[in-house]
């Protein structure tokens, strides 16, 4: 759990990298920036910075961002209400990004599984994205990434995003970020 001084810095850090990859973003928009720890307590090495710019029936377009290194979670977007679960097309705007989908495993793999999380991390087919590449990814299907040494923006195009029911390898994950008071 982060408290309001990491959520702040986080968030500026975030506005930061959007800014030096030539994303303009409004007041309200950085003011609404979100940071997902997770909860795991580790946000700089499991975390994202996520700033959504519409979210509905039937599309979502957002912007993540992620730390040198840091990675967001394996994850899948599960069916919902009659619908087949978020499709997402992820293109990179800067740095680099290590893409992980279900399929025929990498013979070796260039990320780094975070440590103490390695039995929360399942598929390892390859797919790495650097300015301008783009890759979509189907409903329902497991996935995680990690930024390169330099950190990563990703622009996100998707059918409606209902992140609350994004279903996660890990247990211990919580997706609604939670913040300290104080």
């Amino acid at each position: 759990m982060l408290n309001k001084r990491e959520l702040q810095h986080y968030q500026e850090q975030t506005a930061g990298s959007l800014n030096r990859a030539g994303i303009v973003l409004t007041p309200e928009e950085e003011a609404g920036i979100e940071i997902a720890d997770f909860g795991l307590g580790e946000f700089e090495k499991q975390g994202l910075g996520l700033v959504t710019y519409i979210n509905t029936d039937p599309y979502c377009a957002k912007e993540l961002v992620l730390l040198p290194g840091q990675t967001c979670p394996e994850h899948r977007h599960p069916p919902v209400n009659g619908t087949p679960g978020k499709r997402e097309t992820f293109r990179c705007r800067a740095g680099l990004v290590y893409l992980y989908v279900e399929g025929e495993a990498a013979p070796s793999v260039q990320a780094a599984v975070p440590q103490g999380s390695e039995a929360y991390y399942t598929v390892y087919r390859e797919i790495v994205l650097t300015p301008g590449r783009q890759f979509t990814i189907p409903p329902d299907t497991l996935h995680w990434f990690q930024a390169g040494p330099e950190g990563a923006v990703v622009s996100e195009f998707s059918s409606t995003s209902r992140d609350e029911a994004d279903i996660f390898t890990d247990p211990r994950i919580v997706r609604e970020p939670q913040v300290e008071e104080g």
